[in-house]
């Protein structure tokens, strides 16, 4: 059983299309590159806890050049891509704009954040001299390239909604840590990250211009039964879908996934938000167990395995017979002298052997 997350109808609009700016062509290149250990995220404002929540293990600090000037970027491997997609997201915040044309790529006022396949990556811009924005955006495209919205998407979790979003202020959580920075509010304790739980979260606008916030969760199960589980304990501990003087929690579950509407005001804010996504069930089929099968297939399949397994054993017999045979003739025309050169009519024994009538 596979569960799909759709958005609404509402948003599927046409995607506009994107016209790459030309970057002049600065002459970047790569001057340094050597393993750190994790540790050494750091100084780069990274938390080696967090790091090891998304499987990174060693760090790469990389250094480019052009002309006089140097700068510095640090690439970390993940297990897969949307570890490295989950580590940009923990780490952009709402100071920071996304650059729509290389994807995947945030900027800050001290440098940018990208995702690439496995990789997630940070590059600082240099503070000892000023670097214009095009030499910058000519290193981020030296070290990333430019990559296609599907192209960056592939294997990546289904974004959440984008009417009233916020941006950069998405997360894609794999682990109790970064649950806990992210959602400092919440009990983690009630996620079951150890059962192959996912969160994504998101704030929302409740209007244009408006102040007031809905905080956006999205867990995701390996099945309904965990869901249907995690969602119970969710509703007693949070007390969800209870009208309280201010603001209040709300939440749904769907198959596998569960919603959850924080800091909501109303109990409409919050379905405003919910009704933006539904759950399409989509049903494969999988092997039967053997002993779903009848008995008479069981025994069919017993007899045809052993009678592959007897001619698999009379192959290894003739091909050894035949092995043999041709050892014997090699043998006796490069060795005429060995036992095994004599052919087996030269091998009898005769015994002389005399009667003695008795007396």
């Amino acid at each position: 059983m596979a569960l799909t997350l759709v958005l609404a109808p509402s948003l599927l609009v046409a995607q506009e299309r994107s016209v790459v700016p030309l970057i002049p062509a600065a002459n970047w290149r790569l001057v340094g590159s050597q393993k750190v250990e994790l540790d050494a995220i750091s100084k780069w404002g990274g938390d080696p806890t967090v790091e090891q929540e998304y499987g990174v293990k060693s760090l790469t600090e990389r250094t480019y050049q052009l002309d006089s000037h140097r700068a510095e970027a640090i690439l970390e491997e993940t297990p897969d891509a949307s570890s490295a997609y989950g580590l940009l997201t923990f780490y952009q915040n709402e100071t920071m704009s996304p650059d729509k044309s290389t994807g995947l790529t945030v900027l800050g006022s001290r440098g940018a954040l990208l995702a690439r396949g496995r990789v997630f990556i940070r590059v600082a811009r240099p503070d000892e001299y000023p670097l214009s924005n095009s030499d910058f955006q000519a290193l981020l495209i030296f070290i990333g390239g430019i990559r296609s919205a599907s192209e960056t998407t592939v294997g990546l979790p289904a974004p959440l909604p984008t009417v009233g979003r916020v941006p950069c202020s998405e997360k894609y959580l794999l682990g109790p840590e970064a649950a806990r920075r992210v959602l400092p509010s919440f009990p983690v304790e009630l996620i079951g990250f150890e059962q192959g739980a996912e969160v994504q979260a998101a704030s929302y606008l409740t209007g244009p211009g408006a102040s007031p916030r809905l905080f956006l969760l999205l867990f995701s199960y390996p099945n309904p039964q965990i869901a249907r589980k995690r969602f119970g304990s969710m509703e007693s501990s949070l007390r969800l879908n209870q009208n309280h003087p201010g603001e209040a929690s709300y939440g749904t579950r769907q198959g596998a996934l569960i919603l959850v509407v924080l800091n909501s005001p109303s109990r409409a804010a919050a379905n405003g938000l919910l009704s933006e996504f539904k759950v399409s069930q989509q049903v494969s089929w999988d092997q039967r167990y053997p002993d779903q099968e009848p008995v008479v297939i069981q025994m069919a399949k017993l007899v045809l395995g052993n009678m592959l397994l007897v001619l698999i054993l009379v192959v290894f017999a003739v091909v050894g017979g035949v092995l043999v045979f041709v050892f014997k003739r090699l043998t006796a025309k490069w060795f005429p002298e060995a036992s095994w050169a004599h052919r087996d009519d030269g091998q009898i024994i005769i015994l002389s052997l005399k009667y003695n009538k008795p007396h």
